[in-house]
């Protein structure tokens, strides 16, 4: 039966509807049940840290519980293929950062591409990183560079593991200034920050939160911070880049959701996210753990990641980094 043209046009348009509503109600239903929030550190680390300051900050404005899921290993490769494997409903979470973004191009055999397969949500904080020095050094980042080229091989940095970012932030600086120095890599930063304040090692690029005490006790040199901008914690440590022009460096994570997850639900993630981010409380606890908050949108997080990820290809394909 020919239905007639009036009535053909509002069927027509209530199916055009249907669609639409759903998401939205399936929006306004999120979350019915509690998030799990994959960490690929261990408990008690300043990424673990970050996260559970933003759990509780989400459990509190989504009504249901965060729960941090720490799988620590392979670089962070453990908890992305995890998030990657589950299903992309907005009930799992991954706390990715710049070891995603180095590890992309540091084991070229992953199972999963994490630019591809993770679904960015929005920032959360970066790391600074400091140039920090054992007193026997030199005072400053000219001097250290002056020194290692007219020794060369004789001046040790070393990092808090093969592919991390204190390794990469000093593959970066050899590269840009020409210096040759002796990469010696550890497990971990304490066991780096341990062999620095004895002087066995010379110099790091460390993540401020662990290196900030023994900077401010004088058991540590700060030449310089390695992020674009003055840390407000050492408001008179100069940049790397204000001699080394162009230089940056920074440790930083991000929430991310598997790849299909409904944009709705993304949305209302980073919308959350981004208010405790400016919220007063919240930032001076980030504050208190030597990070910045990293205020972005889902896609110019996902601009952040790729631009990430492209540069620290590079320096690993320039120096031939491989993994340990």
């Amino acid at each position: 039966m020919k239905l007639p043209r009036r009535q053909f046009l509002h069927l027509a348009a209530g199916a055009a509807v249907l669609p639409v509503m759903s998401r939205i109600a399936r929006a306004q239903a999120y979350p019915s049940r509690p998030l799990r929030w994959i960490v690929g550190f261990p408990p008690g680390g300043g990424a673990d840290t970050v996260a559970r300051i933003a759990g509780q900050w989400l459990s509190d404005r989504l009504g249901q519980p965060v729960i941090i899921e720490n799988k620590p290993g392979g670089g962070t490769n453990i908890s992305v293929q995890a998030v990657v494997n589950s299903p992309p409903d907005g009930y799992t979470l991954l706390l990715v950062g710049s070891p995603a973004a180095i590890n992309a191009t540091l084991y070229p055999s992953l199972p999963f591409n994490f630019l591809r397969d993770i679904a960015p949500v929005a920032g959360l904080v970066w790391y600074p990183l400091v140039l920090a020095a054992h007193p026997s050094v030199p005072a400053t980042v000219a001097e250290l560079i002056a020194r290692a080229k007219t020794n060369p091989g004789k001046i040790t940095m070393a990092s808090a593991g093969i592919g991390t970012s204190s390794h990469v932030a000093g593959e970066l600086f050899k590269m840009m200034t020409g210096v040759d120095m002796v990469h010696v890599p550890y497990r971990g930063s304490a066991p780096m920050v341990a062999d620095l304040l004895r002087g066995h090692v010379q110099v790091a690029f460390d993540v401020m939160t662990a290196s900030l005490p023994h900077i401010r006790s004088g058991a540590l040199r700060a030449l310089a911070v390695a992020g674009k901008t003055r840390f407000a914690g050492l408001p008179d440590v100069p940049t790397v880049s204000d001699v080394v022009p162009g230089f940056e460096a920074s440790a930083w994570q991000g929430v991310g959701v598997p790849r299909g997850t409904p944009n709705e639900i993304i949305e209302r993630l980073n919308r959350e996210i981004n208010d405790g981010l400016v919220n007063p409380v919240i930032k001076a606890r980030l504050a208190d753990a030597a990070t910045t908050p990293m205020v972005f949108t889902p896609a110019e997080f996902g601009a952040y990641m790729a631009a990430e990820t492209e540069k620290w290809g590079k320096v690993v394909k320039f120096t031939g980094i491989k993994p340990e």
